[in-house]
Parts: structure tokens; sequence; C-alpha cells
């Protein structure tokens, strides 16, 4: 049985060979990097189970080692751990957004640095089941046709980034990276106005796709995307999305009927925003949240007040007291930021 491979590339030889020795006690086949520029020449060589890579190093150093393996199909999924001596939240930040799936601050024990491996390790097992799960659910896009095929294998060779709740995905004005699929989380597009007010333009679940608007129009993302929850997304890439779309009409008839979906969907949100009344708005927020696993069950909402008046486009405080008057009223419960609907009728006569 092949043992799992691990490269460490680190400048510090005292502290390479020393993590080198617990990781060859623990079983695992370890591979050396004294620097970045050999580290990505190894990892392209021999396409480790798992990297550890310091950030600070000599003629590349960790964070171009991780953007250059992430161009690399080949070794863009494998599960990477930065080794610092500094545990500064920007620095961690950047780290996360580039991919990077863990942090480790030097000095570490070999308890830390082994349930770091073996967290990262069996995450990667449990995302790959879940890639075929999610894939086999996907297949109502195109049916049997090649492109669906082409699709699914894009998504599966692509690596999972995980994004804690609160955490931008990209900012309005940001060049277009790509498309973005929701695997499981949510997601929110907003827009602000000039006084630094939050308009909700479009929530994203599971199995959507979110950033369509800018790939196809060749413009910067026009609004910001926030995780309101924690979230694992992943990335197609422009390159990858265009010479899909070039090559199947299918694929690009199936994104411009979610991309005309999503614009039916906010015209209607102008509409409710220009005619109905805050007690309706609420109304027509609350339903479209509302999403129970049983036909009649009650639904426990997670969203707080702010995430309520975006989408609604009212203040804070009307969203408050529009809550207490349904509550009064029987059509919800709450417990602090929790919602629970309990009369989903009266909600929906209220918005008819």
């Amino acid at each position: 049985m092949k043992r799992t491979s691990i490269l460490i590339i680190e400048d510090n030889e005292d502290i390479r060979e020393s993590t080198a020795e617990i990781l060859e006690l623990a079983n695992y086949e370890v591979i050396q990097a004294q620097n970045g520029r050999v580290g990505v020449e190894l990892a392209t060589r021999h396409f480790p189970d798992l990297i550890l890579c310091d950030i600070m190093m000599p003629e590349l150093d960790g964070y171009g080692v991780l953007y250059l393996l992430n161009k690399n199909p080949k070794t863009a999924a494998t599960p990477f751990i930065f080794l610092t001596a500094k545990a500064e939240r920007i620095d961690m930040r950047k780290g996360m957004e580039m991919g990077a799936d863990d942090y480790l601050t030097k000095p570490f024990d070999d308890v830390e640095l082994l349930n770091a491996i073996e967290s990262r390790l069996s995450k990667k097992e449990k995302q790959e089941l879940f890639y075929s799960q999610s894939l086999d659910k996907l297949s109502h896009l195109l049916g049997s046709t090649s492109g669906m095929t082409e699709l699914h294998k894009m998504i599966a060779d692509r690596k999972v980034r995980n994004v804690k709740k609160k955490q931008v995905i990209y900012y309005e004005g940001d060049a277009v990276q790509g498309i973005y699929l929701v695997l499981t989380g949510k997601v929110k597009t907003i827009k602000l106005s000039e006084d630094g007010r939050e308009l909700l333009t479009g929530l994203y679940a599971a199995e959507a796709y979110f950033g369509i608007p800018a790939l196809l129009s060749h413009e910067p993302y026009a609004e910001t995307a926030e995780a309101l929850e924690d979230t694992t997304i992943c990335l197609l890439p422009k390159e990858m999305v265009d010479e899909l779309l070039n090559k199947y009409p299918d694929v690009a008839k199936e994104f411009i009927r979610i991309l005309s979906n999503n614009l039916l969907s906010k015209e209607e949100q102008l509409i409710q925003l220009a005619y109905h009344s805050v007690r309706k708005r609420m109304a027509e927020v609350l339903l479209r949240l509302y999403r129970p696993e049983k036909e009649g069950t009650a639904l426990n909402l997670k969203i707080s007040r702010d995430n309520l008046a975006s989408m609604a486009g009212m203040a804070t405080e009307t969203v408050s007291r529009i809550l207490s008057d349904f509550r009064d009223e029987g059509i919800i419960e709450k417990k602090g930021s929790q919602i629970i609907i309990i009369d989903e009728s009266k909600l929906r006569n209220m918005k008819n």
C-alpha cells in the first residue's frame, strides 16, 4: 500500500529536518525542499498528497509557491498548510483568500503538526466523496451531453475553498476570476449606496452558481460577494469556462438561462421596493428564505437583521418592528437572532 506523501518546503534546515523526522515516525513519506523554487519543481514532479510550506523564503516565498501550484490543475487541489513564525490576521487572510487550507504557527509541537495534517487529509477524502454526490445532483443541468461531462470534470479537478462567515469572496470592481459554485453554505451578493447602505442583490445556496454576469459581459464584478455562513465554494477559472462555453453551446444556453432567471428575480425585487408595503416586502423576504425539509414543517432561519434589511431594502429598526408585529400575530417565533416561521399561510396571504 502506497504511503501518504508530504512535501515540506522550508529554508530553515533545523525546522525542516525536525519536521521530517516527526512525519517519518508517523509513517508518512517525506519530500524536502530548501526553498520555494525547488518546492514547486518537486510538487509538479512527485504530486504529494499534502504540502507544508514556509511563508518567508528566499527566491520564491510561500505566497508565490501557492500561486504557481494553484495555476497547475494537477496540484491545485493538493491540501496546503502554511508554516509561519508570525500569525498576523492580514497575512492569514491573504493566504486563505489565495487558497491555503490551514496555518501552523512556529514553534509547533508534534501533536499540533500531526493533527493539522490528519484533519486536512480527512477533509480531502470527505470532499472527494461530496464531489461525486454533488456532481450527480448537477446532472439535470445538461442531461447526458458531452458538455455536461466536461463540466463535471472541470468541477472535480478544482480545489474546494473554505470561506468563513462574513468573509468577502470578491469585491465590486475586482477583475473577473471565473464562475463560482456553492457546494455547501450560503453566499450573498450586495451593492453599497453612496451613504453606505447595503442592498442585497442575490442569495445563493448549495449547487448555485454566482459571478456569471461579469464573466459573460467581460466586465469587472458589479457587486460584492460575501459568505452568509461558513461555506465551501469551487472556482471555475475564466479561461476554462470560456473554452467550455465556446465548445459546447448547451453549456452556454444553461448559463444564459441561469442569468435570465436571476434578472427576472431582480426585476421582481425592484417592483417590491417600489410599490410594496414594508410588511409585504418582509413577507416576501421570509418566504424567499423559507425552505422546509418537509411540507408543513417549521423552519429555523439563522439570518441577521442587517441581512434582512438588505434584502427588503429597509432600515434595521423597521425590520425589528415588523418582526415584533409578526411575532405578536403568531406568524413567527423569535429566539435571539433566530426566526422560526410557524404560519406560512399568513405570510403568503400577506404577499398576495
